[in-house]
C-alpha cells in the first residue's frame, strides 16, 4: 500500500475514534458510515433475538452453551476498517476467551444484522462480503419491517451456497443454532403479560 493510501486509512480511522458516543460508526470498504443509534423496532429485533440465544448458547440454559454472544461488538476484520454487526457470536473453541483489546481481530462463527432501509444497502452488499471472505460461517439478516429471518449458510470459498428465508410468525431451526426453535413472532411483537401481570 502506498504512503498516501495508508496515510488516507489513518486519517479516517482517526475520524472514526471522533465520532460522538451517541452514534454508531464503522469504516466498510473505504467508507465512514455514521448513523444515529438503531430506531426502535430494530433495537427491539436485536435485543430480543440476542436474549433468546444468550441462554441457552452462552449460558446453557435450555441449550449445549459453548458460544460467545455478543452485542455490537467492533469487529477488525479488514485492517483500519472497524465493523460492527447488531449481534455476533463465537464458538469457544475459536475464541476461548475475550480479547483485551476493545476490538475483535478474530472473525466470529456467525454475525447477524438487523436492517433499516438506511443500512440495509451497505449491509447486504458490502458488509456481507466481507463477512463471507473472513470466514464467517454462518449471517442472519434480520428485517422488523418485513419482518423477515435470511439465513446465509454452508460458506464454501468465501460464498455462503444457502440462503433460506423464513416470514412473520413462523418457528424456525435455524443453522448455526439449530438446537432451539426460534418463535419469529416474538422478534416483533409486543411484549407479553405474565401470570401476575
Amino acid at each position: 500500500m502506498s504512503s498516501a493510501a495508508e496515510d488516507r486509512k489513518r486519517a479516517l480511522y482517526e475520524a472514526f475514534l471522533a465520532v460522538p458516543p451517541g452514534k454508531h460508526a464503522e469504516i466498510v470498504r473505504g467508507t465512514l458510515y455514521v448513523l444515529p443509534r438503531p430506531a426502535p423496532r430494530h433495537a427491539n429485533a436485536a435485543s430480543v433475538l440476542g436474549g433468546e440465544l444468550s441462554g441457552p448458547f452462552q449460558r446453557g440454559k435450555g441449550g449445549p452453551g459453548g458460544w460467545w454472544i455478543l452485542f455490537e461488538p467492533e469487529l477488525l476484520l479488514v485492517d483500519l476498517e472497524p465493523m460492527v454487526p447488531d449481534i455476533a457470536g463465537w464458538r469457544v473453541e475459536r475464541m476461548p476467551e475475550l480479547p483485551e483489546t476493545a476490538h475483535f481481530a478474530v472473525a466470529p462463527n456467525w454475525v447477524c444484522e438487523v436492517l433499516s432501509r438506511s443500512t440495509e444497502a451497505v449491509d447486504r452488499n458490502e458488509k456481507l462480503p466481507i463477512y463471507a471472505s473472513a470466514g464467517v460461517e454462518h449471517a442472519w439478516l434480520v428485517d422488523p419491517i418485513a419482518q423477515t429471518l435470511e439465513v446465509h449458510t454452508d460458506l464454501v470459498e468465501g460464498k455462503w451456497r444457502q440462503v433460506r428465508v423464513h416470514h412473520a410468525g413462523e418457528a424456525v431451526r435455524a443453522a448455526p443454532f439449530e438446537a432451539i426453535e426460534l418463535d419469529l413472532a416474538a422478534l416483533w411483537s409486543p411484549p407479553r403479560r405474565g401470570p401476575t401481570g
